[in-house]
C-alpha cells in the first residue's frame, strides 16, 4: 500500500505557525498510522519546535519561586526560616539583600520540593 506524500515545510514565521495550527485543528481526530495521523504527528512536532524557539516560558526567579511556594502553602517567611538559616537570613533572601547559596537551594529543593530549575534561575531583581 502506497502512502500519500505529505507536503510539509518548516515553520519560519507567524503566518506559517498559524497555518500549521489551523491544519492541526482539522486533523485533530485523525487515526494513528494513517496518512492524516502521520501528518498530524509531524505538524505537532514542528509546532512544538517553533514554540520552544519563539515562546519559551522561563522559570520564575528564585525569590519569586520561594514567594509562590509560601503563598500556595499559606506560609510566612518565619515558617521557612530554619530552611534558610534563620529569620534574619530568610528576610534578607526574600528582600533580595542576600543571594541564595547552593546549600540553601538544596535545602529548599529537598525539604520543600521547590523545583531546582527555579532556584537556579538568574535573579530578576
Amino acid at each position: 500500500m502506497k502512502k500519500a506524500r505529505l507536503n510539509i515545510s518548516p515553520i519560519k514565521n507567524e503566518a506559517d505557525y498559524k497555518a500549521a495550527l489551523t491544519m492541526i485543528e482539522r486533523l485533530f481526530d485523525a487515526e494513528p498510522n494513517t496518512a492524516e495521523g502521520d501528518h498530524l504527528e509531524i505538524l505537532t512536532t514542528l509546532v512544538e519546535s517553533y514554540e520552544a524557539r519563539n515562546y519559551a516560558i522561563f522559570p520564575p526567579d528564585p525569590v519569586e519561586a520561594i514567594r509562590f511556594y509560601l503563598e500556595q502553602n499559606n506560609l510566612t517567611q518565619t515558617d521557612i526560616a530554619d530552611v534558610l538559616g534563620g529569620r534574619n537570613r530568610a528576610s534578607e533572601i526574600l528582600n533580595r539583600k542576600r543571594p541564595l547559596t547552593a546549600a540553601m537551594m538544596r535545602s529548599l529543593h529537598h525539604r520543600l520540593g521547590i523545583p531546582a530549575q527555579s532556584l537556579l534561575a538568574m535573579p530578576q531583581g
